[in-house]
């Protein structure tokens, strides 16, 4: 193992464990998540960004943009809840990222691996936009082959507010049918 493995380690165990740590965190915590859909906008930015900081347990987001979908404006709901569940999934990156034998041997790795390799930007997009757990495999998938993460962000960002449009309308759509 070369010096600069040896260094980098600690760091990729060190991450690894704070990103499980949070995730066993915010399950415990789950209820007292949902107040701050009293917040508004930045209350459903945070809400979104807490349930998708979970790694592989997942937490009601597309629930709470449907319903605020419903009371407030559904464009901008999508906009705070895409934002904030793109930004959560970062600590799935960084599970990869620090992780990567953790995940490396099963067919489901192997299999995004494979797609990651030809179609990355598209996988992580494509992922990203329909309702699947499986995007934190993408994400950690992802950390693991070292895609920058800024790339990453922007297209986990994109299908993320995408996805959250159909949910907000979906939930607004709802609300009127049954007015």
């Amino acid at each position: 193992m070369e010096e600069k493995d040896r260094a980098i380690t600690p760091a990729r165990v060190g991450i690894f464990l704070l990103v499980s740590g949070l995730s066993i965190y915010l399950i415990l915590i789950r209820d007292r998540i949902q107040a701050l859909e009293a917040y508004g906008y930045p209350g459903i930015f945070l809400i979104s960004l807490i349930s998708n900081a979970t790694v592989i347990i997942p937490l009601p987001g597309v629930v709470v943009t449907s319903a605020m979908g419903a009371v407030f404006n559904p464009f901008w709901v999508a906009l705070a809840s895409g934002s904030g569940a793109a930004l959560g999934e970062t600590s799935g990156y960084l599970a990869g990222f620090s992780g990567h034998g953790v995940v490396q041997r099963t067919p489901l790795h192997d299999r995004l691996q494979e797609w990651m390799s030809k179609y990355g930007n598209l996988t992580v997009f494509v992922l990203a936009l329909i309702p699947t757990p499986l995007f934190d495999v993408a994400g950690i998938t992802a950390g693991a082959l070292k895609m920058p993460l800024q790339r990453f962000l922007f297209y986990c960002w994109a299908g993320k507010v995408l996805k959250m449009l159909v949910f907000a309308y979906g939930g607004a759509r709802i609300l009127n049918w049954l007015s």
